[in-house]
């Protein structure tokens, strides 16, 4: 490690982004400015901030791992993320939830939520649901970072997540959401830079585009038999349709990140902090070409690690990496690039850490206060010298590092797949029904919320097998690791709690029929 580069480039980094930090902190005079950013927030800042707390180390470090096992099939998760992600998050839902948050005031998603169907029910149950499963997620982004301190730069594993709580925690507390918002701009910008050069970079080791590819497809015969009997097909194709893999695939990466981004509390947010539709519309193809070059940089390079190791050392990526996904990239950055670039690529995943665990802290410390506490009558503690949002951030962070410590190895892209997965379920029904059905009751969304979360957790608690397995509570209480048997094994709960839920919210609301005004005109949404 050259410590006379990496120092320094460290020491410009955390200056540049603790000004930022500080700017934010000088700019947060109201409530609104802690949570929502005042809704003045510029449109390019807006939508960077936004990609990188979509873009955080689980897709860096944990997607990259395990696109090197499933190959370019993942790439059909990059489109979803675009044009779920970006165009139809802010062209069609931002504008809409802009306009109404503004409208009622509200400053987070619950109470978006909440007073929209006129539930206090709603706010303060969809703030426990974020406050105490959010940090599993959380967590593993964590995980990523310390990861690949760990293995880049040779830093202890406990240590490293230590730092990375206390960096984001100190940018989270003093300045709100626009100083988390500043410094996501600032480091969206070094990972744009950086993944662009990394995917240069490892095509032009593997011999160009054309030569990388025919390479990885010539490799098929070599995948592992454990793989290839459960349908995989080499890393430039599908696995074989309704296969273990397939499903797998399909249902739990692809559709249950790329359906449950719709539905993402700390990302719906976003689209409160800009002050016009104008800004939204200015904010997608900003937006667009980030999560292209994130994901589906990182989607391709990935499988293409496979190629560049069997080139020079005979093995698989997986095997390099010593079984871990999680440490399938970080591996590849250490053997391919040289050390400038392993050290300013410490910054992006630095800058993807920091980033998206900020904007998961933020939304978990507005859910504890504003959400959960103030609604059940708990406005101050310890005199009121401490808000409760900054205690929210201290209690989220402590749970972040626990869950960190305790979860498995290679476990980063299982864990966002179950967090997307389940905010699709219980909030993505309602959440169109607030915007755009104006038949649709408090009750159906309230049996909505309930059933959406409920049945998606037991699915992954007795149904989906690795979960199931991992947590073992279906193994204590029956004996076995899943009750039912394939494909539901394999079959992410997404795929039977959305229509669930969506369902009852529809079938509820008609038959209460206590309407609750949600109509919204083209006119009501238009640009002031």
């Amino acid at each position: 490690m050259n410590l006379s580069v990496l120092i320094p480039l460290l020491t410009v980094y955390i200056a540049i982004m603790s000004g930022l930090a500080y700017y934010g902190y000088r700019k947060t005079n109201t409530e609104a400015d802690y949570l929502v950013a005042g809704r003045n927030i510029n449109p390019i800042v807006m939508a960077l901030s936004y990609g990188a707390t979509f873009i955080s180390t689980s897709a860096l470090v944990g997607f990259g791992g395990v696109s090197a096992v499933y190959g370019f099939g993942l790439l059909w998760l990059a489109f979803l993320n675009i044009v779920l992600g970006i165009f139809i998050a802010f062209a069609l839902f931002g504008k809409r939830i802009r306009k109404l948050s503004a409208e009622m005031n509200v400053f987070t998603f619950p109470s978006f939520l909440g007073e929209r169907y006129n539930s206090k029910f709603i706010t303060v149950f969809s703030g426990i649901m974020i406050f105490v499963f959010m940090p599993a997620y959380t967590s593993i982004v964590l995980i990523g970072g310390g990861r690949f301190l760990e293995e880049t730069l040779a830093i202890d594993y406990n240590i490293a997540l230590l730092v990375l709580a206390f960096i984001v925690g100190a940018y989270v507390i003093s300045g709100g959401l626009k100083a988390v918002m500043y410094t996501d701009a600032f480091a969206a910008v070094v990972m744009l830079v950086m993944m662009a050069i990394f995917l240069f970079a490892t095509y032009q080791a593997v011999g160009g585009l054309t030569a990388g590819h025919s390479g990885l497809t010539a490799l098929k015969d070599l995948v592992p038999d454990a793989l290839a009997e459960q349908g995989h097909r080499g890393w430039t194709s599908m696995p074989a349709f309704g296969s273990p893999i397939w499903w797998t695939l399909v249902s739990t990466l692809i559709m249950g990140v790329g359906i449950g981004v719709l539905a993402q509390p700390q990302l719906t947010m976003r689209c409160m902090t800009v002050k016009d539709n104008r800004a939204l519309n200015r904010s997608v193809l900003v937006g667009g070409i980030f999560i292209f070059f994130m994901t589906g940089a990182v989607f391709m390079i990935g499988p293409l690690t496979n190629l560049y190791f069997y080139n020079t050392t005979g093995e698989l990526a997986m095997t390099v990496a010593g079984g871990n996904v999680d440490l399938v990239i970080p591996t590849f950055i250490n053997e391919m690039m040289p050390d400038w670039f392993v050290y300013l690529f410490t910054l992006t995943a630095l800058s993807a850490v920091i980033s998206t665990v900020s904007s998961l802290i933020h939304v978990q410390s507005a859910s504890f206060s504003e959400d959960i506490l103030k609604n059940i009558g708990v406005n101050s503690v310890f005199g009121n010298k401490i808000s409760l949002s900054r205690i929210g951030v201290i209690i989220g962070m402590a749970a972040a590092v626990i869950l960190a410590y305790i979860l498995p190895g290679g476990v980063i892209a299982q864990a966002t797949s179950f967090w997307f997965g389940i905010c699709a379920a219980g909030f993505l029904p309602v959440l169109i029904g607030s915007l755009y059905w104006k038949s649709s009751t408090r009750s159906g969304a309230i049996s909505s919320i309930v059933v959406g979360f409920a049945v998606s957790i037991i699915g992954f608690l007795f149904f989906h097998q690795k979960e199931a397995a991992a947590i073992g509570l279906a193994n204590a209480l029956f004996g076995v690791d899943s009750l039912l048997g394939f494909p539901m094994t394999h079959i992410n709960p997404l795929f039977y709690a959305l229509p669930l839920s969506s369902l009852v919210f529809i079938l509820v609301s008609l038959k209460t029929g206590e309407q609750v005004d949600v109509e919204v005109t083209e006119d009501s949404v238009a640009s002031k």
